[in-house]
């Protein structure tokens, strides 16, 4: 968990920043088509590749912030399961004495 916890929360971050950074392209690109109507930017913002190669970018980040989150998720059920088997010992331990 130690090793798992710097990389989910890059992996967020990287997420998160997608996400926004999203709104600020597709603002720069209707820019770009200003006499046209605002639909009609819209729709040319979304077609627009370097919006589609963003799109990919922001399925990257959250693939990788999901990996991360469940190695962090397996780490966590490996110390539960630890921990059981240490209270059963312990159990187990005084039942024998």
């Amino acid at each position: 968990m130690h090793a798992t916890g710097p990389v989910l929360a890059q992996a967020r971050a990287d997420r998160v920043y997608a996400e926004e950074y999203r709104k600020s392209l597709k603002a720069i690109l209707m820019k770009e088509h200003a006499a046209l109507p605002a639909v009609a930017q819209e729709r040319e913002a979304y077609a627009d590749p370097r919006y589609l190669a963003h799109l990919d970018a922001l399925k990257t980040a959250v693939e990788a912030e999901e990996a991360a989150r469940w190695r962090m998720v397996t780490a966590q059920a490996a110390v539960e399961v630890w921990r059981s088997m240490e209270a059963s010992n312990r159990g187990m331990d005084r039942g024998t004495r």
